[in-house]
């Protein structure tokens, strides 16, 4: 059963984190001018992150500014109710995977997804959200945690406002 659930699990991220490919570029480093065009943009942009309650800062580094924004890692973990019989663990699967789906769509998580071994740690969601406590919040809603199947594990985490994995 195990299995199937982890097999569903991933087969639902890679559906959802999939949808569309695109090709990668190399990223480049900016001349010295079109930094300073990039510059008004990237403080109007802070600014506008700050009046929405968000953390968030320019880091120089070089002739590059780049806009640093807080998020919050949440990690799944397993938690201490895990003695549901495979019916209810499948419609919590369901509920689990709709809620993050929910939660990619509206725009709250940006980065999902489970681990790939059987440890502790199952998963990990990136949340977007003003505050730790609004994370926490919207982690908390999560059927497989209301269930007691997860519990939830939060880390504020800063990296580049609109980065991507490589």
């Amino acid at each position: 059963m195990k299995k199937f659930v982890f097999a569903i699990s991933v087969l639902t991220f890679a559906m959802y984190s999939c949808e569309e490919k695109v090709k990668e570029t190399p990223r480049s480093i900016p001349s010295p001018e079109k930094v300073e065009l990039l510059k008004p943009d990237l403080e109007k942009q802070a600014e506008d992150l700050k009046e929405k309650g968000y953390q968030a800062f320019l880091y120089k580094e070089g002739d590059s500014t780049y806009l640093m924004q807080q998020y919050y890692m949440v990690f799944l973990k397993s938690g201490e109710n895990r003695s549901q019989d495979s019916l209810e663990t499948a419609k919590l699967m369901e509920g689990h995977l709709a809620h993050l789906n929910r939660m990619a769509t509206e725009g709250y998580a940006s980065l999902i997804g489970p681990m790939g071994d059987d440890g502790e740690l199952r998963g990990i969601v990136v949340y977007q959200t003003p505050t730790q406590q609004e994370a926490d919040s919207l982690a908390n809603m999560d059927p497989m945690v209301k269930a007691g199947r997860l519990k939830v594990e939060i880390h504020p985490w800063w990296t580049e406002k609109g980065g991507k994995l490589k």
